[in-house]
């Protein structure tokens, strides 16, 4: 075991503080990473915080990592000592059901191993510590090639913020000409604009802040529209061949689902804290569809790393020093960030 530095939340009500956890030592199958940057992602704060219940004490959150190569075990061929790498939302999955097969771990039937507060594969008495640390070790196979032409803190985000949004851009085939609004412009609603505007799709911004007319623009929208409005909720009714919906607050999917033309899908990436009803004409009368969406395999991260890396897509990024997490976690609660948290990691080894 190696002992380093982390931040830990201890419990569902208190500050995340400084924290030493114990690392294993690399396996024959293991790569050892240095982190430089882990992202700070809203399921972080849930989980510090048990929002979602099931948090184990203490939590080291953390699942948007870019690091270096440390150590490679004996068996590893993938990876050597210096290289750029990333680790994303898991690290582990059985790797032998349908859905692992068809590189689907994220749907591992068996459950896959979160990055953090998962039982870990080692030992299922133990959990798994995320990226709030100054090192991780994680079996190769779930390692990400992580390209150098980019800025690597911007690049952190895309581990979680980044495939997210791709992914259902992927699996409903956005091409040019497509319709696709976007509900919510935050940590994943700015790369989803990103994403699908680089597609060629015409993107169209779906807010109520008028204020964010101009990012939106500027980030890739070609449209923007205020949904406080009902005289602009009537008229782009029956417009949208995908709306992503991105917001975790509390809100009618019905008005949106309105808004979807026929054979039109509505794929959330947000979890309100309560169900929302969803009125069954909506779906019938048009043959539309309301799915949901959950990161991406392993292989389907790589070609986003690898796709962004073509197209010089990154997330928009403030930094931070990791005693600012607390600070940075209520700016995160208040929407006050431009678009995504990043933690340099050398202000914890200090």
């Amino acid at each position: 075991m190696k002992n380093v530095k982390a931040y830990a939340a201890q419990s569902a009500d208190k500050d995340l503080e400084p924290f030493q956890i114990d690392r294993r030592e690399p396996g024959p199958e293991d790569v050892e990473i240095e982190i430089l940057y882990c992202g700070i992602c809203h399921s972080d704060i849930h989980t510090a915080r048990n929002e979602w219940g099931g948090t184990q004490y203490p939590c080291v959150p953390g699942h948007e990592i870019v690091g270096k190569v440390t150590r490679v075990g004996k068996n590893v061929k993938k990876y050597k000592e210096g290289e750029t790498v990333g680790v994303g939302c898991f690290v582990d999955s059985c790797g032998h059901c349908k859905n692992c097969e068809d590189h689907q771990e994220q749907y591992c039937l068996n459950g896959p191993t979160a990055t953090y507060n998962s039982p870990s594969p080692e030992d299922k008495d133990v959990r798994t510590y995320g990226g709030y640390s100054t090192h991780i070790v994680v079996q190769e196979d779930f390692v990400l090639k992580i390209s150098d032409k980019l800025p690597l803190n911007a690049v952190a985000p895309l581990l979680c913020a980044g495939i997210t949004t791709y992914s259902p851009l992927r699996y409903w085939k956005v091409k040019k000409g497509d319709k696709v609004g976007v509900v919510g412009l935050g940590g994943l609603g700015h790369m989803a604009v990103k994403l699908a505007s680089s597609m060629g799709a015409e993107v169209t911004m779906l807010s109520r802040s008028p204020e964010k007319e101009k990012d939106a623009k500027e980030l890739g929208a070609k449209h923007f529209e205020l949904t406080t409005s009902k005289e602009n909720m009537k008229r782009m009714a029956g417009t949208f061949d995908l709306i992503i919906d991105t917001v975790s607050a509390q809100h009618d999917y019905n008005e949106y689902l309105n808004l979807l033309n026929t054979n039109g899908v509505m794929v959330l990436l947000g979890i309100p804290p309560e169900p929302s009803p969803v009125q069954a004409g909506q779906l019938i009368m048009k043959r539309k569809s309301l799915v949901g969406s959950l990161v991406g395999g392993i292989k389907e991260t790589q070609e986003m790393l690898d796709y962004c890396a073509e197209h010089g897509i990154v997330s928009d990024v403030e930094m931070i020093n990791i005693d600012q997490i607390n600070e940075a976690y209520e700016r995160t609660l208040n929407s006050d960030v431009r678009y995504r948290f990043v933690i340099d990691m050398k202000s914890l080894k200090n």
